[in-house]
């Protein structure tokens, strides 16, 4: 994984990661890197500097790296072709991330004070939109728990009726149902707060 500093053409600075060099040139070169800010998908590499840690930079590299090692286990978000068997309403079944996130609020608190307010404010509606997406898991998909690999399977080969479903799967799992063209999408699963 390695993290570009990017800016759009509206002079917008923000950062990605990207698996390799190349991924991000392909990604650049089909307009499908948006700016979090206004959205302008013509971006291009934007100056870096050394990241040196200290005090709350710390936090958030640790943060960072927790979030590059759940996205370097995740598949492609990209799902597969669908088999020919498939049924064309079938859901997406996504499957959370093998180790929760950061706390939305210990993830904005740790970020380097050399961020201004947009960009903090843009890491907070992230984490709001993560939150939203476990919500909205949690209400329309059923909860199989270990046996997600199983009953994906089924779905996949037609034993049973299509539906979205959520679970846990060992990473040998999630790579055998990938290597089956099993459609699938792991998810960054965050924790529930009190407030």
């Amino acid at each position: 994984m390695i993290l570009f500093a990017l800016r759009c053409s509206a002079d917008h600075q923000f950062e990605a990661w990207f698996r390799n060099g190349a991924a991000y040139d392909e990604q650049a070169a089909g307009h499908q890197i948006a700016c979090p800010i206004c959205g302008d998908t013509v971006v291009g590499k934007a100056p870096m500097a050394p990241r040196i840690a200290k005090g709350v930079a710390k936090a958030a590299d640790r943060a960072r790296e927790q979030a590059e090692a759940v996205a370097a286990n995740a598949p492609s978000m990209t799902p597969p072709a669908a088999p020919a068997t498939a049924s064309p309403t079938a859901l997406p079944m996504p499957i959370p991330a093998p180790v929760p996130l950061p706390n939305a609020a210990d993830v904005v608190a740790a970020l380097p004070p050399s961020l201004n307010d947009a960009q903090r404010e843009a890491v907070a509606e992230v984490m709001r939109q993560l939150t939203e997406v476990r919500r909205s898991v949690e209400k329309n998909c059923d909860y199989v728990g270990d046996r997600f690999a199983e009953e994906a399977r089924r779905i996949h080969y037609g034993e049973t009726d299509p539906r979205g479903i959520y679970g846990e799967a060992s990473d040998e799992e999630v790579s055998e149902l990938h290597e089956e063209g099993v459609t699938f999408h792991r998810i960054p699963w965050i924790p529930r707060t009190d407030s």
